[in-house]
């Protein structure tokens, strides 16, 4: 898709750096717009254990919440891409904020559960998904305005900066759930991501940098077919990030699990907190990296941690294990992450961005709900210890789905340099 960005503060030339076309103001309110997002899933889980003391049931609104979105991401991205982010994010934020306002209400009236599943799906459905937005706004960005020479370095800086924020907004998130529901009410977490996607969602989609006005009429055209989107390459990322989800959903609520056999559900979300501090540091630290550790090589390695530590967190006993192990984890997840984004803005169809990110989005919201339900079940019906096997599971996907993109990059770049040997001979 041909496009320009309109922003009246920016000037161009050749030294522009992408803060000169965004000005300082879009980073804060970018970050902040992804926190309803990262506390509807923990937020809904947590009130719904609260009111009716299952973690299953909790669980099960949480997968609906998943379900929702996996429905409506790609399409909200598919309209972006169309439409713009301004004209469908305005409306879809205020909406969810709405959804979200009235849900304690919904949870605290003693309905029928098929109420309480329905209300969560309509706050899927209706997730902004504002990280996935921001990584397609500033991939355009990106290509629209600098320099070819600042490309590419300024994408990987950009790849493991909005990982680096999923990741803190994934820490701050269920932070935010396990203070407001310990200090005020279980209620207070959701009634506050009600708030913030009123104020920030809307001011992300009406930032200036959401201008992106297509050009010409043959810009429908040079946008690639739906289906380039859906092409192996894609799908294994898709694939992946969804088993990154399911190690998240999983650990959190296993987490919740073990809290609350020790009596304090609301620690949950101060544990699953610390996996994020190591987790937000080394994704900012994988922009270090050299060049020739290559993202599939990463991906093998730093998946290979995750799944190491889950192995030892499914055998912790105690707070001080969880912790250790915990902390390990995160070490693992997050470069896992930034790299399995970075290639998503490596191999998005033209003027598809939008629409993989909110795929890659909708895949890890989905899998981190569905986990919670089948989690929240083994905790319930079978044991806490089977539970807490569900990371390493997790893990063990991330990891088998690396080996295989590793296998088909390699197949790929044989293939390629058989091809030009044949045609120099």
């Amino acid at each position: 898709m041909t496009s320009t960005l309109k922003h009246d503060a920016v000037t161009g030339g050749d030294e522009a750096t992408l803060i000169d076309h965004t000005g300082w103001i879009y980073w804060p309110i970018a970050f902040i717009a992804r926190l309803p997002f990262a506390m509807m899933t923990v937020g809904v889980l947590m009130l719904v254990v609260a009111a009716t003391g299952s973690v299953g049931l909790g669980g099960l609104t949480s997968a609906a919440v998943g379900i929702g979105v996996v429905i409506a991401g790609p399409l909200i991205g598919d309209l972006v891409d169309r439409h713009g982010q301004r004209r469908v994010l305005v409306p879809v934020g205020l909406v969810n904020g709405i959804l979200l306002a009235v849900f304690p209400l919904i949870v605290m009236s003693d309905v029928p559960e098929g109420v309480l599943l329905a209300a969560a799906l309509a706050i899927g459905l209706t997730a902004p998904q504002a990280a996935a937005m921001s990584r397609s706004r500033l991939l355009t960005i990106i290509s629209a305005r600098l320099a070819p020479g600042r490309r590419a370095q300024t994408t990987s800086r950009i790849m493991a900066y909005e990982s680096a924020a999923d990741e803190t907004a994934f820490v701050i998130g269920p932070f935010l759930v396990g203070i407001l529901a310990a200090l005020i009410a279980p209620w207070a977490p959701i009634a506050i991501a009600a708030a913030l996607s009123f104020a920030f969602v809307t001011a992300f989609a009406l930032h200036p940098t959401a201008r992106v006005v297509t050009v010409g009429d043959d810009a429908t055209a040079q946008r690639a077919p739906l289906r380039e989107v859906f092409s192996a390459k894609v799908l294994v990322l898709v694939a992946a990030t969804f088993a990154v989800g399911m190690f998240f959903g999983s650990t959190l609520t296993s987490l919740t699990a073990f809290a609350q056999a020790h009596g304090d559900e609301a620690q949950a979300g101060l544990l699953y907190g610390l996996m994020g501090i190591g987790s937000a540091v080394l994704a900012l630290g994988v922009v270090l990296l050299p060049a020739r550790f290559a993202l599939a090589r990463r991906w093998i390695v730093f998946s290979l941690v995750v799944t190491m530590a889950s192995v030892g967190y499914s055998t912790a006993d105690s707070l001080a294990a969880i912790i250790v192990w915990l902390l390990l984890m995160g070490l693992g997840v997050g470069p896992t992450l930034v790299t399995l984004f970075s290639l998503a803005g490596q191999r998005a169809p033209l003027g598809r961005a939008a629409t993989t990110m909110t795929l890659l989005g909708s895949a890890l919201t989905l899998a981190q709900a569905l986990s919670s339900a089948v989690t929240g079940w083994l905790a319930e019906e079978v044991s806490l210890h089977v539970a807490m096997i569900v990371p390493a599971v997790a893990g063990v996907l991330v990891l088998t789905f690396g080996v295989v993109n590793a296998v088909a990059e390699r197949r790929a770049a044989t293939g390629s340099v058989a091809a030009a040997e044949q045609v120099a001979a």
